[in-house]
């Protein structure tokens, strides 16, 4: 087995010298005497064996080859410190890897923020995210299958903090048919296609919303059924949110009911466990409170 000839010491030498501009500066930078930073470029040049340094003056300046090298150099010195970051977090419990079921119906943004806010303190933890819908998301925490759940319900044994509620409303491609309608009863809106949201749980299927067309397409996420409703092929309720955009340019429209068809859903933070979760799942769970707090 090959070792490597450099040491981090001497390659870290080399990174102080050109980032200092002189073995002086260098030596003070790394609290080491001059002579042991000239002794550690000297080793380098000798190891390769390759020029990395010339003197410009009075002015330590990279060669063309030393310029390759002091990339390579940031790169190893980062690796290394990385490394060490690595053993720091895993020795004091930090999860490698933390699970979240994320139902379609939870706003993604302030999700985002919070995975964002966890990466800079923790980068070693994965984030793992499934986009469930219905039952799914209920069962991928009875089944203890995820760290946390972004969920409209939570299951019995559970406990929950709220989080937002999400305004699901009725809309359409603006030359769609009903666009223009004014007090739809339900006998009309039958006679046109509507786009649900499929159940990705595999033991216990459930609908949700109004279901009274007898046309209807299913899709797995809003932003397909968006899709659908922005070709006019359609009708879907959606959460306000994801629909505000394509409202406020005006290419589609809510449409206008006889009854209330506005419906007001909560969305709940939901442990998988209140008693084994380690520092990253809890920094992430105050995180996606504050990040909805703010929103609010």
């Amino acid at each position: 087995m090959n070792h490597p000839r450099i040491t981090l010491e001497q390659w870290a030498a080399l990174k102080a010298v050109v980032e200092e501009g002189s073995y002086a500066r260098a030596a003070d930078a790394l609290s080491k005497s001059q002579s042991t930073v000239s002794y550690a470029i000297q080793k380098i040049e000798e190891q390769l064996p390759v020029k990395v340094l010339r003197q410009d003056g009075r002015k330590a300046v990279l060669t063309e080859a030393g310029e390759i090298l002091y990339r390579r150099a940031v790169e190893v010195l980062k690796l290394a410190r990385d490394a060490e970051e690595t053993a720091r977090l895993l020795s004091e419990g930090w999860e490698s890897e933390i699970t979240v079921a994320i139902d379609v119906i939870a706003d993604i943004e302030p999700l985002l923020w919070a995975f964002e806010a966890l990466a800079k303190v923790s980068p070693i933890t994965r984030v793992k995210m499934y986009e469930t819908s219905l039952s799914g998301t209920d069962e991928m925490l009875l089944e203890r299958r995820v760290s946390l759940a972004i969920t409209p319900r939570v299951p019995p044994g559970f406990m929950g903090k709220k989080l937002e509620t999400v305004s699901m409303i009725p809309v359409v491609h603006k030359h769609h048919p009903l666009a223009n309608k004014r007090d739809i009863s339900e006998n009309e809106l039958k006679a046109y296609r509507q786009v649900v949201l499929r159940d990705s749980g595999t033991k216990r299927q459930q609908d949700a919303g109004w279901l009274g067309a007898e046309q209807r397409w299913t899709v797995s996420h809003f932003q397909t059924a968006l899709g659908v409703v922005r070709r006019g092929l359609g009708f879907a309720f959606v959460p306000r949110s994801a629909a505000k955009e394509l409202i406020n340019c005006g290419e589609i429209v809510v449409l206008d009911l006889t009854w209330q068809a506005e419906r007001h859903i909560p969305v709940y933070l939901v442990p998988g466990s209140t008693t084994t979760n380690g520092p990253a799942t809890e920094l992430l769970m105050e995180e996606i409170v504050k990040r909805f707090s703010s929103l609010r």
